[in-house]
């Protein structure tokens, strides 16, 4: 009797109900114009409203706020979140370790990220040298270091892809901002996301030296939605309620990108123009989808330099969920 009690106990703790779905739905969230999605949902109470009409009543939402891939992928393991915001090659690294325990939900988008740097000498990849330092989400894991790695295995051989990792470190792309623009700073490069690499490009001494889309082309999934088996096997409608609700909010941007602009800066605080913001959504440079694209891309190439073990198509990295209807 006392293990049953227990069992109960942890249960509700973790805000899972004992014969039902979560009641209490965790997501991870990171930094930048990325997160619009979820500002809409959170803003518009988009999950409540179909979470209602699946019959799941009241569910609360709790949104934690982390930075880069190594952090969102231990929140996930732990517990700590439900689903999980995340560059491919975090997650890919994860569906490897957890050998296909943790899968994709959907895509979140595709984004073109700009490598940039404050020191004149630097014109190209090809010119960083040991004085250089590359502010990265997360050194050696992010989708961004990923990026770096094939652009370095072109430039200079499959075998010195890691050659720039030495000289990667670790920071937010609020806390990378400040550094690179701070002449007293070790950092001199970022490769960041947006809207961060926009107004750091706005420095006269800040210039791009690499380009995402140049490297593995545009119009592929650089993001994505991952959660557990378990939780996806123990909480379908909350899932189905979930990409509902992303899709209607990624719609709504489409057709409201001032609005949609007006609420990232309410939400984040943001001290970037309305204009400046609005500029980058319009540019192409930032698309909202659901549908996965060319993320073989990258696991491909983790694959070939060693980092994962098992080679996967597209389709085993992700739930069934998403191809099952035509979301945007």
């Amino acid at each position: 009797m006392r293990k049953v009690f227990l069992s109960f106990a942890l249960l509700v703790l973790f805000g899972v109900e004992a014969f039902g779905e979560v009641s209490v739905f965790k997501l991870s969230r990171q930094h930048g114009l990325g997160t619009l999605p979820f500002i809409v949902i959170n803003d518009k109470n988009l999950f409540q409203k179909y979470a209602k009409e699946a019959g799941l009543g009241d569910i609360k939402i709790e949104w934690l706020t982390l930075a880069g891939g190594a952090a969102t992928n231990e929140a996930l393991l732990s517990g700590s979140v439900h689903i999980n915001s995340n560059g491919v090659a975090p997650f890919v690294r994860l569906w490897d370790k957890t050998k296909g325990k943790v899968k994709a939900i959907s895509s979140s988008g595709k984004q073109n990220f700009d490598l940039v740097s404050s020191n004149p000498n630097v014109k190209s990849i090809r010119d960083l040298s040991e004085n250089d330092r590359i502010a990265l989400p997360a050194a050696k894991i992010s989708i961004q270091s990923l990026i770096l790695q094939i652009a370095t295995a072109k430039e200079f051989g499959i075998k010195n892809y890691d050659k720039f990792d030495h000289l990667s470190v670790t920071l937010s792309s609020p806390d990378a901002l400040i550094s690179i623009t701070s002449p007293k700073s070790e950092v001199t490069a970022h490769f960041g996301s947006e809207p961060f690499t926009s107004v750091e490009l706005q420095y006269p001494n800040i210039h791009t030296i690499l380009r995402s889309s140049d490297v593995v082309g545009s119009g592929i999934t650089t993001g994505l939605y991952s959660t557990t088996q378990e939780f996806y096997d123990n909480n379908p409608k909350t899932i189905r309620v979930f990409l509902k609700a992303l899709n209607e909010a990624i719609t709504w941007i489409d057709s409201h990108q001032k609005e949609a602009i007006a609420l990232y800066i309410k939400s984040e605080k943001s001290k970037e123009s309305p204009e400046l913001l609005l500029s980058i959504l319009q540019s192409g440079n930032l698309e909202f989808s659901l549908k996965p694209d060319g993320v073989t891309k990258f696991s491909d190439f983790l694959y070939e330099t060693g980092a994962i073990k098992s080679k996967p198509s597209q389709r085993e990295l992700f739930f069934d969920a998403v191809f099952e209807t035509d979301y945007k």
